[in-house]
C-alpha cells in the first residue's frame, strides 16, 4: 500500500543534493533520507545523482536532477510561518545568502531560485482584525516593506 501524504518534488539541473543539504542546514526537524542514483541505462552518467528524498520543517520534499528543461518561477512558493522576529530574521538570512534574491512583502527567492515568504504569524492576526482601519493600515505598512519587521507592523496596526 502506497504511504499516505504529499511529497512535494523540487526540480534542480544537477544541483540536487547540494539543495537537498541547504535546505536541512536551514529549518528545524530536517534530514536526508535516501538518494538515488542513475544506472547504465541513464538518462544521466551512471553513478550521479537522480533524486535525494529530505524532510525539511517536517515537510516532505525529493529533489530531483531532472536537466535544464524546466525552472523555478514566483507561481509556487512555501510559506514558512514564523513565531517571532527572530525567525524573521533567520529564515531571511539563511535564504538570501550565496545569491538569494529579497523580494517585497516577505517574499525572498533562494540561491536556487525557489521562492519563499517569510510570515509571522503576527501579520496574520493584525490583517485579520476586525477593525477594518486597523487592519488596512498593518497591510499598507506590509505592502511597504521587503523583510517583514513585527514591530514596525504593530505601530502601524496601533496607528503610530
Amino acid at each position: 500500500m502506497a504511504t499516505e501524504g504529499f511529497t512535494t518534488c523540487l526540480w534542480f539541473d544537477g544541483q540536487a543534493e547540494e539543495a537537498a543539504q541547504y535546505y536541512v542546514s536551514i529549518f528545524k526537524n530536517s534530514a536526508i533520507g535516501g538518494i538515488s542514483r542513475y544506472n547504465d541505462a541513464g538518462p544521466g552518467p551512471a553513478g550521479s545523482v537522480i533524486t535525494v528524498d529530505f524532510v525539511a520543517n517536517g515537510q516532505k520534499f525529493v529533489a530531483l536532477n531532472g536537466g535544464p528543461q524546466f525552472t523555478f518561477n514566483e507561481s509556487i512558493s512555501f510559506q514558512i510561518h514564523c513565531e517571532n522576529q527572530e525567525e524573521v530574521d533567520h529564515y531571511w538570512t539563511r535564504l538570501t545568502e550565496n545569491g538569494g534574491e529579497p523580494g517585497p512583502c516577505g517574499w525572498v527567492k533562494d540561491r536556487y531560485g525557489v521562492s519563499w515568504q517569510v510570515i509571522p504569524d503576527r501579520l496574520i492576526e493584525l490583517i485579520s482584525d476586525p477593525d477594518a482601519e486597523k487592519a488596512a493600515r498593518t497591510t499598507r505598512a506590509m505592502l511597504a516593506m521587503g523583510k517583514l519587521d513585527i514591530a514596525a507592523l504593530e505601530r502601524a496596526y496601533a496607528g503610530e
